[in-house]
């Protein structure tokens, strides 16, 4: 049992933080992404499910209970907000994503989650973690130049509206660069506002 505890606390995994939306608006985004493999040939856009990422990151599965506990208390003081998605954006010359129009609210918590986890995210100085600023929801990515030329011609100015409330945030890891991520934790936004207690003062 040593021995096994000992492997897991040195085996790096590669872990994300992201926010997913609803299941109706889900799955209205996952024909958005099967459509665009359907007329172009780009399997990375039925691969991913629709979320919006928070923060990548690499570490020792031994540091997860710390991270897990960091971003329970986190979410404690978190309250839900609302998300609007309103039309397409792009990564030259690679990627296509449904753009957040309301980014204050995904920014300031990446913000608040830098600030209180990085350390413990931080791998070694070669493997620091990614906080996602621009927050988008990718519709297709490693995309050929073609299929971005063509793709984003269709796609600037289509329409595509919506809102949804992040109400939660969940973590996923994998072990192999290959292997599918799975769902660690979900984190619920409590809204419950830790201020300092007051003294007593009679």
């Amino acid at each position: 049992m040593q021995a096994i505890e000992s492997v897991k606390a040195v085996a790096v995994a590669e872990y994300l933080l992201l926010i997913t939306p609803h299941e109706d608006l889900f799955n209205r985004i996952r024909l958005e992404k099967q459509l665009f493999f359907e007329k172009y040939k780009a399997p990375e856009a039925v691969r991913g499910k629709p979320h919006l990422t928070l923060v990548r990151f690499k570490q020792f599965e031994g540091a997860e209970e710390r991270i897990r506990q960091k971003l329970r208390s986190q979410a404690a003081e978190w309250s839900p907000f609302c998300v609007e998605l309103a039309g397409y954006g792009s990564f030259p010359s690679h990627t296509i994503y449904l753009n957040v129009a309301t980014k204050s609210g995904i920014q300031n918590l990446v913000k608040s989650i830098r600030t209180d986890s990085q350390a413990l995210m931080k791998l070694d100085k070669d493997n620091k973690p990614h906080f996602i600023l621009e927050p988008h929801i990718t519709i297709a990515r490693r995309l050929k130049p073609w299929q971005h030329e063509a793709g984003w011609l269709e796609y600037r100015n289509k329409n595509f509206n919506a809102k949804f409330m992040a109400h939660a945030m969940t973590l996923l890891k994998r072990t192999e660069e290959t292997a599918p991520y799975r769902k660690v934790e979900h984190f619920e936004f409590a809204g419950r506002s830790l201020l300092p207690k007051q003294g007593v003062m009679f």
